[in-house]
């Protein structure tokens, strides 16, 4: 198991968006993009789409993003094909996001934070939900400053049906990804401290690109926002450069699973390189 790093989370994508761009690139293999990659739906089959994201995508982008669930169909094999996807990204330089939205109380929480920041399912950062209450996540928030790996809390979804609870209104008038947001900022503060302006601490948000208006209170985050919705979802490039214009130099990294994977192995690092520059420019 590797060492915990020397900078935050956050400090550790906004040097890989500096390098490289801002795009991270999930890593679904279903069975429809197994197809479109000519793989059989499979352990090997799922095992060597990995294989082909990391070597299209090295150097082209800041991060991996494997959506944890389509390694998880396959049992145990499945998963031991999702770690050596992750072994893989490190290898190559890219910073591997588990999306596995992990989430519940009590000493649940504390074996989640075993198994994604202390464990060999552990990558780079994981995906988490709050919505049993944000302080249940009390425990993955300690993991993750004691590993220096990522927690990326779901505040905002980029599905429609997600926004009539995301946006709810609260008894104090406040929406509930507004306080979600609020809670992301203060684990941050706690961590870097007072002295510590301008940097980017270890827990992030998710934060769709869809949608109208950005959320209460995204620019006092000093965590990354993880955004997906490009393309399949209907958010364009301009959609994200102006719902995170308040946002941290840095600290967006907006991710793109099926607009650019249905493009098959030969096509996915030209494809991914265009969306970056495009990305890279919307976003300053």
């Amino acid at each position: 198991m590797p060492q915990p790093a020397e900078e935050p989370f956050g400090e550790r994508v906004r040097a890989a968006i500096g390098r490289t761009g801002p795009l991270c690139v999930g890593v679904d293999p279903s069975p429809a993009m197994l197809a479109r990659f000519g793989l059989a739906d499979g352990v090997e089959g799922v095992r060597a789409f990995g294989e082909a994201c990391v070597t299209a995508l090295q150097g082209v982008v800041a991060a991996l993003k494997p959506q944890v669930a389509f390694f998880e169909r396959h049992g145990a094999a499945g998963m031991s094909a999702y770690e050596a996807l992750v072994a893989a990204g490190r290898e190559a330089g890219l910073l591997v996001i588990a999306d596995a939205k992990r989430g519940d109380v009590g000493s649940t929480t504390e074996a989640y934070a075993d198994a994604w920041f202390r464990g060999p399912l552990a990558a780079d950062a994981v995906t988490a939900t709050p919505y049993v209450g944000a302080g249940a996540l009390t425990p993955m928030v300690e993991g993750a400053r004691a590993t220096r790996r990522g927690l990326i809390v779901l505040a905002t979804s980029s599905n429609p049906e997600g926004s009539a609870l995301q946006r709810a209104r609260m008894p104090d008038g406040t929406t509930v990804e507004g306080s979600i947001l609020a809670s992301i900022a203060r684990w941050n503060a706690e961590e870097l401290g007072e002295g510590a302006r301008g940097r980017l601490g270890s827990v992030g948000a998710v934060v769709g690109a869809t949608g109208g208006d950005p959320p209460e209170g995204l620019g006092r985050l000093a965590g990354v926002v993880l955004s997906p919705g490009i393309g399949a979802q209907g958010a364009t490039v301009a959609d994200v450069a102006r719902r995170f214009d308040d946002c941290a130099p840095g600290s967006v990294l907006p991710a793109v699973s099926r607009e650019l994977l249905r493009r098959g192995p030969r096509g996915l690092r030209d494809a991914a390189s265009r969306l970056r520059d495009e990305l890279a420019a919307a976003l300053g």
